[in-house]
């Protein structure tokens, strides 16, 4: 079984910094792509920031330059570094990765539990 961990998450005053990290493991092949997402209440999912096998980083608008994504692939974490928070950032921050399972060489998408982010103004 392949699992993804958030950890990193809490509360931060409007202009600070926060790193959330996610630890994939289990029955791991490769990792095609990782990504960080997050979801407010009462608002829609919106995808913050990928970066893809051989790199190539993308970030949504609202974040660049102030986010930036990175990952270990010895360590099969991916990270966020979160700074200059707005709290219009204060959501559930969500990893998702596409992951071929070792067992089975079969890509599949795969979601952590989500860390919740605090902004306060």
């Amino acid at each position: 079984q392949v699992r993804l961990v958030e950890s990193g998450g809490g509360l931060v005053q409007a202009g600070g910094s926060l790193r959330l990290s996610c630890v994939a493991s289990g029955s791991i092949f490769s990792i095609n792509y990782m990504g960080w997402y997050r979801q407010a209440p009462g608002k829609q999912r919106e995808l913050v920031a990928l970066i893809l096998s051989g790199g190539n980083p993308d970030y949504a608008d609202s974040v660049k330059g102030r986010f930036t994504i990175s990952r270990d692939n010895g360590k099969n974490t991916v990270y966020l570094q979160m700074n200059s928070l707005k709290p219009e950032d204060t959501a559930v921050y969500s990893c998702n990765a596409h992951i071929i399972d070792r067992a089975t060489m079969n890509l599949n998408n795969y979601w952590g539990q989500g860390t919740q982010v605090t902004v306060s103004s």
